[in-house]
Formats: structure tokens, sequence, C-alpha cells
């Protein structure tokens, strides 16, 4: 694999051409013309499909308009609440709601149906479309159902990939979603584009997240791809399968790319006319003459086996590294773990070597990385014969729809999984964020799934528990079982892979799925179960703000599963002021009380009574910042909370992770820089200040309280830097930026929160 360290030129389709040197001469030689990059910009595949969704007339600052929503039942009760509370008549596009995460996790009593029969009740009322249970993840129905060639999806989930199909998609926190809903736009800077060159094939045993870890591990900590479009073309694309293409194309979410399309050929032809759709494919190539603000070239012949170990998927190796190096390594892991666990529990992957060999206690291949047609079929081929054995290790088979697991049962597949000693299950996205097959204490599991994040998997770390996951392809997790729970490579095993042919059952989603076909029935009465709550009231951003910093992380990277922990506590993702109570509890359990504490005096101040009586250690702080700002106070001041943290926001696109923080009084993050724009977008919807601090020593630490004067007018006036104070026995000043916002994030954040800024009285 190559990094281009400058941008390049590709021609027609074939030929890389580095932007550097006499570049000009070699495409004059080439091409017989002078060629220009900023139109050759406009020949990229990502170029012409925003274009044609862009609604301001400006190419450098795009509004977008998508074709299609999608969300799941983490995420779409919030989301209608909110459109709800903003006016929303009927969903202007088709939205589609699904229920593939809170299906089998058996926590709330009523909880997970009522969210579900809440999401089939706005499905009629506003004209949506309804996903039961079981049926299938949402990014496989969006795939088989709901992507088209040259069309744009956005969805309330981090993973929603649909460019393999020639579908741009982005995965945002759930305010962008209310905005399509309200008939606003997705607006960002024109995105660079990178350049994903594929050519040659992959060797029999190796497998979409063999090329998915590679990519994220050659990428990730540099940053090459960041907030960029991810576009794969090259002579190799057409040496990939459907289900390959896709498997790869889901976990690009994990480089932190803002989104990703391939070329398509007869491959994807044949993918829409197999689901019934033939109308939606487009073929999609870049121009003759097409300029990438940069250039990944891949060889997939020279493609191994991969592993991912704990607790990054960019922690990479090739599972022959991995076994030459064994003891070296599960040391490098378990030295990363302590700054990622913060020596909160005794973590050691080396009592797992048994004779020379890494044991694991468990395997899984679900959702919509694993969960593929393709997939199980081939670990079916693998395991043909064998037994998973009687001992610690289990195998666990998520198909990712009903139609494959349909197709599955009558290839005969799943009978010979299941004669093995592993067990199929339905449609579920639980075990890729901890609401399924939690491994015991201290296990690890092996998953062809999307993330791998310290207890993501469910285990504890508030309560002594730790159990983690290694991420792998399906084929060589199913040649892991074969051996009885010792890590092999596929390539290791000799193996006839059979490659049935798959057949689309669509009866099923016509008998179960409510489709409303756009019409909608206003009519219709919603139905609320009783943890399904309004958000809370939230002030405007004041003149001057008062901030209490109450958690400090110096990880380098601090995830959304950290800020607001997924599994069973996404049980209560319809009560905002119930699921806030979480937030940060695993990595920082002390936050909640620190920041409702803090609360309390802006409670005090919404009511129109003295905060310095409520949280009487504000008098001394408000002494010191009168004695060079006596003007702050009544009918001026707002007093909030806000944390730390090197990195945040990497994963889950939750809107959560932001909106915890808010309904418990924050009002701002401080971070050396922001792992997505989607979290930082989240920051902004919800009225929260994304500070950004230079690397380097702080000028505060957990516990101080910053004085940050006329922050009202720095947001309107567009100020460049931001002067606070930290309050001390003096005021010592620091500065800030916000970075970029747009008007409209500008004046959401001044009215406090988009449910403000849209709000219908």
């Amino acid at each position: 694999m190559r990094l281009y360290e400058n941008g390049a030129y590709l021609l027609n389709g074939l030929d890389i051409v580095e932007d550097a040197g006499d570049v000009q001469q070699i495409l004059a030689a080439k091409t017989g013309k002078e060629v220009s990059k900023e139109e050759a910009a406009k020949n990229t595949i990502a170029y012409g499909i925003l274009e044609a969704h862009n609604t301001s007339g400006n190419m450098e600052k795009l509004k977008i308009k998508f074709d299609k929503l999608t969300s799941h039942d983490i995420t779409f009760v919030g989301i209608i609440q909110t459109a709800r509370a903003s006016g929303l008549e009927r969903f202007p596009v088709p939205y589609v709601l699904t229920n593939c995460h809170n299906s089998l996790c058996a926590v709330g009593g009523t909880i997970n149906e009522d969210d579900h029969m809440f999401g089939l009740s706005c499905a009629k009322k506003y004209g949506g479309v309804y996903v039961p249970p079981h049926q299938a993840v949402i990014h496989q129905f969006a795939r088989e159902m709901l992507a088209g060639g040259g069309r744009m999806i956005l969805g309330s989930d981090s993973h929603t990939r649909y460019g393999a199909l020639g579908t741009m998609a982005m995965g945002e926190g759930g305010p962008e979603l209310v905005k399509q809903l309200l008939n606003q736009t997705y607006d960002i800077n024109m995105p660079g584009v990178i350049g994903v060159y594929l050519k040659g094939k992959p060797i029999p045993g190796v497998g979409p997240q063999d090329v998915a870890l590679a990519i994220i591990g050659a990428v990730f900590d540099n940053g090459y791809v960041k907030n960029k479009v991810m576009e794969f073309v090259g002579p190799g694309v057409s040496n990939l399968s459907a289900d390959f293409r896709i498997g790869v194309d889901v976990m690009t979410t994990e480089t932190t790319c803002l989104s990703s399309i391939w070329r398509t050929d007869d491959e994807i032809k044949d993918f829409y006319e197999i689901h019934k759709r033939p109308e939606d494919y487009k073929e999609l190539n870049p121009g003759a003459v097409a300029y990438y603000d940069g250039m990944i070239e891949i060889d997939l012949s020279k493609i191994r086996p991969m592993i991912a170990m704990p607790f990054h998927p960019s922690n990479t190796y090739t599972i022959d590294e991995l076994n030459a190096n064994l003891m070296d390594i599960l040391d490098d892991c378990e030295k990363r773990a302590l700054v990622s666990l913060d020596g909160q529990v005794n973590f050691t992957l080396k009592d797992k070597v048994r004779n020379g060999r890494l044991y694991v206690e468990q395997g899984i291949i679900a959702g919509c990385a694993g969960g593929g047609f393709e997939n199980i079929c081939d670990a079916a081929d693998i395991l043909k014969g064998a037994s998973i054995g009687p001992d610690e290790f289990t195998l666990s088979v998520y198909p990712a729809s009903t139609p494959i697991y349909m197709e599955l049962v009558k290839n005969g597949a799943v009978a010979t999984l299941m004669s093995t000693g592993a067990i199929v299950k339905t449609a579920f996205c639980g075990p890729c964020f901890g609401a399924g097959d939690t491994p015991a204490n201290n296990a690890l599991s092996i998953r062809h799934s999307t993330r791998n994040f310290p207890n993501r998997e469910g285990s504890k770390i508030q309560n002594g528990q730790i159990s983690s996951v290694a991420l792998m392809d399906a084929r060589s997790i199913a040649a892991t079982a074969a051996n009885k729970g010792y890590l092999t490579a596929a390539t290791d095993i000799d193996v006839n892979y059979t490659k049935p042919k798959y057949f689309f059952d669509e009866t099923i989603y016509k008998n179960r799925v409510f489709d409303s076909h756009g019409v909608a029935d206003p009519d219709v009465e919603i139905k609320l179960g009783p943890n399904i709550k309004d958000w809370p009231a939230m002030s405007a951003l004041p003149q001057n703000m008062l901030l209490k910093v109450v958690s400090e992380i110096h990880d380098p990277v601090t995830t959304t599963d950290e800020l607001i922990p997924s599994g069973e506590t996404s049980s209560f993702r319809s009560n905002p002021l119930g699921l806030a109570e979480f937030t940060l509890s695993r990595k920082d359990p002390a936050y909640v009380g620190r920041a409702k504490e803090v609360q309390k005096a802006q409670k005090a101040i919404e009511a129109n009574t003295c905060p310095l009586e409520v949280l009487p250690e504000m008098k001394p702080v408000m002494e010191i910042v009168h004695t060079k700002f006596p003007e702050a106070g009544e009918g001026n001041l707002g007093v909030g909370s806000t944390i730390f943290a090197v990195k945040p926001g990497d994963g889950s696109a939750r809107e959560q992770a932001a909106s915890c923080q808010k309904v418990l009084g924050g009002w701002a993050n401080i971070a050396n820089e922001y792992a997505t724009k989607r979290y930082r977008s989240n920051l902004i919807n919800w009225g929260m200040l994304p500070f950004i601090i230079p690397e380097g020593e702080l000028p505060f630490a957990n516990g101080d309280y910053l004085f940050v004067p006329d922050i009202r007018k720095a947001v309107e006036e567009k100020a460049d830097v931001i002067t606070a104070y930290k309050v001390g026995e003096e005021l010592v000043p620091f500065t800030m930026t916000l970075g970029e916002l747009t008007d409209e994030e500008r004046e959401i954040i001044l009215k406090g929160c988009l449910i403000n800024y849209n709000r219908v009285s």
C-alpha cells in the first residue's frame, strides 16, 4: 500500500500521475492537451454527486439536500421528538426507521417495544417506512431497498456507507437529520477527495475486513482521509464481488473519512437486478482526467489476513505477524490498555497464550460489516465437517437481514454452521455496541463487526469487569473456530469455496415492512410509552459565561462510547435526563455529580434566584471576576460545565454524546482537535461551544473555573480568537478558538440549541 505525498491525477481510470515535478509536461504528453487542476477536480465521481445535490450555487460552500434518510431505534425517537417540537408535519423525503439495536436487549421492561411502537405510529403519521425488529440491520436494508446510483443518503448511524453501490452516504448525529426533515440543508465546505486505487485480486482466504483493516491501519493515525471523501477506482475494483466491496466500504467510517463512493460496473448492476431494482443502477466512473487531493494505491494480491487488536480498529497487524511476534505484540497491547483503561482494572492478554498459540474465547460474525451473504457462505465452507469444540470457545453468526438468512437456510449454510456447534441468530446490531454476546470477564472475542473500543463489547469497567475484542474477517474467524479457538488465518486452511449464487426474496419485506409510500396520515395518534420524554428547556447563550471544568481526559482519542456508553444504557435513549445519568460513567464516574452541582447555579439564574445561594463556591470566584469585569453578573451571566479532552468524538454518530452533556448543564467542550466532524456538529446543534485550544500544557485543570467574557458578542461578530480567564487568586488569561462556523451554526449556538432555532411557538 502506498500513500502519495501529493495530490494525483488519474487518466482514463487507469494511469496515476502524481502532482509533483514536471506534472504538466507529463500530462500534456499523455493527454495531448493542457490540463487544469481545477477542472480535473470536477471530474471525480464525488464532485458530480455533490454538485447534483448542492442547493447553494457555490461548490466551495455546499448546502446539501439528501434523497433519503435512515435511522435505527437508538436514535429515531430523539430525532422525531426534536422535529415535532419544531413543527414537523410530514417526512419530506423517504425516511426509514429500522429496529436493529434494541431488539434483544432485555432491560428496561417495555421500553424497547414502546419505542418500536412510537416508530411505527410516526411512520404512519408522517409518511415513512418502518422495519420491524429482526428483519434487517439498518445498513443492510438500505443496501437492499434504498441505495441507488448517484443518490445521497443521510443516516443517524456513523456506518451509513453505501458507496460501493454508487450512493454517497454519510452518518451524522440526529440533529442533521432533523434539519433535512424540516427542509433545511447539510452545510459543509467542499470536502477533499482521496482516490483509492485498487489493483490486483485478493488471494483465497482474504476477505473484505482484511482489506479494510489494512487501510484503516495505514491512514487513521496520520489523518490522511479525515473528513474527506474516499473514492475507490482502478482495475482492481472489478475483481471484487458486490458483497466484498460493501464489506470494505462500511469500514471506511473507521478511517474518519466523511463519505465514500466507488466506480460501478456490471457486478453492481447485477446487485440491483437481484434485488428487483434494475432502474436504480447507474454506471459511475471518474472523467478522463480526474484530480484527487491524495491517492492510496493498493495491490489487493498483497493483502493478507489481518487482525485489529484491542482497543481500536487501527491497531492492526497481519495474523502472521502477530503469531510470529506474539508475546511482544501482546505486551504492547497491554501497555496501550493502561492508557485506554486508566489503570482501573487489571488487563492481560498474555494469559491467553497456550502452547505458544493465542487462544480466544469467542467468535462473532455479525451486523452491517460481517453479516453479509458471501461472508457467511465462505465461513460455512471453512467450517464444513468441523467442530468448534466443547471448551470455552463459542461462535455466533448474525445474518444482516432476514432475506439473507432465508437464502442461507435454503442453500444449507445455516445447517452446516449449526452442526459445528455455532449458533445462528437474527439480524441484530447488539454485538457491535455491547447489547449482546458480552464475553466473560478477561475474555478475548474475535469479531467481524465494526469496532473494538474499550467496553464496547459490554463489559463494565466501573464494576471491575474487562473483556476485549479483536477485529478480523469472517473467514479467519471461521478458520479459528475450526481450530477450536486457536488463532488461525484463513489462508492457512485448504478450502473449496463454493460461492453459491444469492437469490433475494422480496416477499419477506412485502409481508412485514410498513411502507407508507410517502403518504402521511395526520389523524394517526403517536404512541408515547412512559419512558419517552420531551427535551428539557434550554437557555440562549448568555453574554458572559462562567464554566467549571468537570472532567479532564488526556487519552489520545476519546470515543463517543466513552462519552456516553452504549449497551444496556441505551434503553434510556428516549429519556434525555435518564440517559444523561450514564454520561462518562465508564471513563469518569464522578462527572455526572460534578456537572449537576454546577447546573444548580444555571437553574437558579433561569428561576430568577441567586446562583450563589445554591452554589456557594461561586462567591469567591465571582469576586475575582469582578476585579476586572465588575459588570458581569445578573442579567448577563450564564453558568455551566465543560470537559477537556485531547481529541473527543471518534466513533458513533449518536447525538447523545453531546446532548447528555447539554442536559446536565454542559455549555462547551475544550479540545486540541475533534476526532470527527459529526461529533463537533452534534455539539453545535445542541448549543455547545466547540472550543479548540493549542496542544501543550493546559492553562487550567479539572475543577478550575473559567470566565469567558463577551462570548455572545464573539460568536455574533465571528471573532477569530476567544480570550478566556482561569479564575484563581487572580485572572490568568489564555486564548481559544471556535473554528469555522456557518451563519446558521452561529445562530443555533446563540439560541441555545437546534430546537430553539427551529421552535414553533
